[in-house]
């Protein structure tokens, strides 16, 4: 008789899975029965689509809530009893806390947790202790930890949250991977492009800059706004694209910064997208000048699109970017650094062709994600076979 395993993957909102997108099906197909499980969302019935497994709700917040984070862990324990999952893998901060407690609550014994980034890294006093606590616990509670890249590795066993022998990073880093077949420059098709550059007001001659992701103060948009505006004083046809939403209510932007991509005209800011791809094939060179990060996905897709890129120097950014080879690396929070760093993209045409030219080749020789899924399942059947479960 076969039967499969049954593994849980836990996000905090639904949201996140897109992170992991195309996973949970892949799992789905190699012998694994997949449940995904987060907070309540739009999102559930496309995800449950797109992946081809069910979806369970628990009642998770992204805020420190005690009394909500206890029924959730109530709840997902008694979960967790019934189904008795042969693994529970958890990502982002909060569902890793909940999952992995609720997990070794419930005898779990295959227990997993991915560290896509650390927000206590950009916390102090009080909150950083919290912080600090919580992700102690995670880790204690699981049997293996994973963090997406081998700065983040670092920062843990600088923090003593738990033994060496407790750590992995995956491949070459990053939680997903990145669809190169997807993130390919000959996929966005002449016309697509063109609607784009109509519906912006982008000029031929324009030299355009992008920014893709959420936008908030972590992710460095106040200075990246300001290097701009610094920019314009010194060069003409030049666009600062910025793909993505804002989160006014968690990491808000200076009232200055949002009255400026309001007024000015050369600041394009086109909301979320379902799809960045045709917004990279209109850019020259992506700029990304986040505070902090696990493994970000917005460098790979740049670099899979054939874009040079200018990231900060933090782990994740600087193990995807290679300075002067497939882009720039500057410190962060440093408006002048950006500043310059724009401007020789712009003026050293021998530089960024050769930036340019090693960009693509870069992520696919590192980060193509069918390569990454199999180890991760490679790894699933490591760790089953050291629970003594035979996969």
């Amino acid at each position: 008789m076969t039967f499969k395993i049954k593994l849980l993957r836990i996000t905090t909102i639904p949201t996140s899975f897109n992170l992991l997108k195309g996973q949970m099906a892949f799992m789905q197909k190699n012998d694994f029965a997949v449940t995904m499980l987060s907070a309540t969302g739009n999102e559930i019935e496309e995800l449950v689509k797109q992946e081809g497994c069910p979806h369970y709700i628990v009642p998770l917040t992204r805020k420190i809530t005690p009394l909500k984070d206890a029924l959730a862990l109530f709840l997902f324990v008694r979960y967790l009893k019934k189904e008795k999952p042969d693994i529970v893998h958890s990502h982002t901060p909060k569902a890793g806390t909940v999952g992995m407690l609720a997990a070794k609550l419930a005898g779990v014994p295959v227990r997993l947790h991915t560290i896509a980034g650390l927000p206590l890294v950009e916390s102090r006093g009080i909150k950083r202790f919290l912080l600090n606590t919580v992700e102690k616990i995670t880790y204690s509670c699981a049997t293996k930890i994973y963090p997406n890249s081998f700065g983040l590795q670092q920062i843990i066993l600088d923090h003593r949250f738990c033994s060496p022998d407790k750590l992995k990073v995956m491949g070459n880093g990053s939680s997903n991977g990145i669809n190169t077949r997807f993130f390919h420059p000959e996929a966005i098709s002449e016309a697509e492009k063109k609607q784009v550059r109509l519906k912006h007001a982008i000029q031929p001659e324009d030299f355009v800059f992008v920014f893709v992701g959420r936008l908030v103060k972590d992710k460095g948009i106040n200075e990246l706004v300001n290097a701009f505006k610094q920019i314009q004083n010194k060069r003409s046809k030049i666009k600062l694209l910025l793909v993505g939403s804002y989160e006014q209510e968690l990491d808000p932007l200076n009232e200055s910064t949002l009255l400026e991509i309001q007024n000015n005209s050369g600041i394009i800011s086109a909301g979320y997208q379902e799809d960045v791809r045709p917004y990279y094939t209109v850019s020259h060179c992506l700029v990304f000048p986040s505070y902090r990060e696990g493994f970000p996905n917005v460098p790979m897709q740049a670099g899979a699109m054939g874009l040079p890129s200018i990231v900060t120097d933090i782990n994740g950014c600087n193990e995807i970017i290679t300075h002067e080879f497939n882009g720039l690396i500057i410190p962060p929070k440093n408006v002048d650094a950006i500043e310059k760093a724009m401007l020789r993209i712009m003026e050293d045409k021998v530089l960024y062709q050769k930036l340019k030219s090693n960009a693509r080749e870069s992520i696919v020789s590192r980060f193509d994600q069918l390569t990454l899924w199999k180890l991760i399942k490679a790894e699933y059947d490591e760790q089953l076979r050291l629970a003594g479960i035979e996969s």
